[in-house]
Parts: structure tokens; C-alpha cells; sequence
């Protein structure tokens, strides 16, 4: 684990629970947050790989009462979501205090699930603490996907879909937090873009897998 000079949680892959995790961070800490939480579907792929927490939504209000307290004010939360259990995240996240600023949709060229529709995006909630100012590069909020192959984790996504949210709401050498950090991808979109990255997963497999590529 390196340590920053002025940063003891920069640049750091922590093994635990991000509720547990975050509890020693003080507050207004990160100047960014960028992750994909388990959508509470009870996912399965198709080789059988799950999701830990991914069965109900006990941990959602006290996970994202740690993260927007560790948020520094005036700051941005990107967060993916499943659009199936949108009321139970947008609920957490109105009660502690983030307000929906935009909602980012990718769009993908096959369907990645077949049932009622065609199921062909992914999407994300852009979320404000505070007032943050207007970014200097204005994203889009629709964005072709770039499939990632999911070799590491079951939801993996590409960092190619991350280091553009990173440099929009985020300045060189800040610190970039991912509570749910999967195999690691905020991590290393983070790092690729030149800022520093506190991750957190509670998964010791995916931990392991995320260590190898920060590597």
C-alpha cells in the first residue's frame, strides 16, 4: 500500500466492507465517487458467478451515508444502477442527502438480456452534494458501450466507460473513491487518468484480482 504525502487513503485497495471500510475516513475526504453497486436483482451469468449484497437493500442507506459524508461538499457521485430497483436507490439516495443531477445512459449494440424488451443499456445516476460547480468538459448523457468481456468480475465494465466520468467531474492528482471496486476498474481508470484511487471490495476473489492489475 503506498501512501500519498498528504493523502494516507490514496492510492489504496482495501479488502472489507465499504460501511465498516469508510468508518475511519474522515469527512470530505474524496473529491469523487465513481461505482456500480450490485443492482439487487440476484444476479447470476451464465457460468454461475453472484454478487455479494446483491439479494436486498439493507446495506444501500448506511453504504451511501458513509460515502456522501466522506464526499467532500460540492462534489459529484456517479453511481450505476438497475433501472428494475431505481425506487430503493434513489429513496438512499435522497434520504442522506444526494440530489439526481443527470442520469447517463450507454448504449449498447447487442442485448445483453432478452424478455419483454430487447435489453440493450446500461445507465448510471449523476448525484450532487452540495451545489458542485458546472464541469469544464460537459459530457454527454447517452454514450456508446464498450463491452468489457467480463473475464474478471460478472458485471465488469471497461475502463474505457469510466475514465471519461473521471475527467469530467474530477481534477488531476484528486482522489477518486469506488466502494463496490468489483475487479478494480475505477481503480485503474483513476490511476490512467492521473488521479489517486481509494477502492474498496469486500469480495477477498475480486480484491485479489484487483490487486494484480493495479499491479
Amino acid at each position: 500500500m503506498t501512501h500519498h504525502d498528504n493523502h494516507p487513503f490514496a492510492d489504496c485497495i482495501l479488502n472489507d466492507d465499504c460501511i465498516e471500510a469508510l468508518k475511519p475516513v474522515p469527512d470530505e475526504t474524496v473529491d469523487l465517487v465513481v461505482t456500480d453497486p450490485p443492482y439487487l436483482v440476484n444476479y447470476k451469468d451464465r457460468s454461475g458467478r453472484s454478487i455479494i449484497g446483491d439479494d436486498n437493500g439493507d446495506w444501500l442507506k448506511p453504504a451511501f451515508s458513509e460515502i456522501i459524508r466522506v464526499l467532500k461538499n460540492h462534489a459529484f457521485c456517479v453511481s450505476f444502477s438497475g433501472w428494475n430497483e431505481v425506487d430503493k436507490f434513489m429513496t438512499a439516495w435522497k434520504d442522506v442527502g444526494f440530489k439526481p443531477v443527470g442520469h447517463l445512459v450507454w448504449h449498447k449494440h447487442y442485448a445483453s438480456n432478452s424478455r419483454y424488451l430487447n435489453y440493450r443499456h446500461e445507465q448510471a445516476f449523476l448525484l450532487a452534494k452540495g451545489n458542485p460547480p458546472i464541469p469544464v468538459m460537459i459530457l454527454d448523457d447517452i454514450h456508446p458501450w464498450t463491452y468489457s468481456g467480463n473475464e474478471l468480475h460478472p458485471n465488469q465494465k471497461s475502463v474505457e466507460i469510466i475514465k471519461p466520468l473521471i475527467r469530467a467531474f474530477s481534477r488531476q492528482d484528486e482522489l477518486v473513491l469506488d466502494p463496490f471496486a468489483g475487479s478494480g476498474t475505477t481503480a485503474l481508470a483513476a490511476r490512467n487518468t492521473g488521479r489517486k484511487y481509494l477502492a474498496i471490495e469486500k469480495d477477498k476473489n475480486y480484491y485479489d484480482t484487483a490487486i494484480r492489475r493495479l499491479r
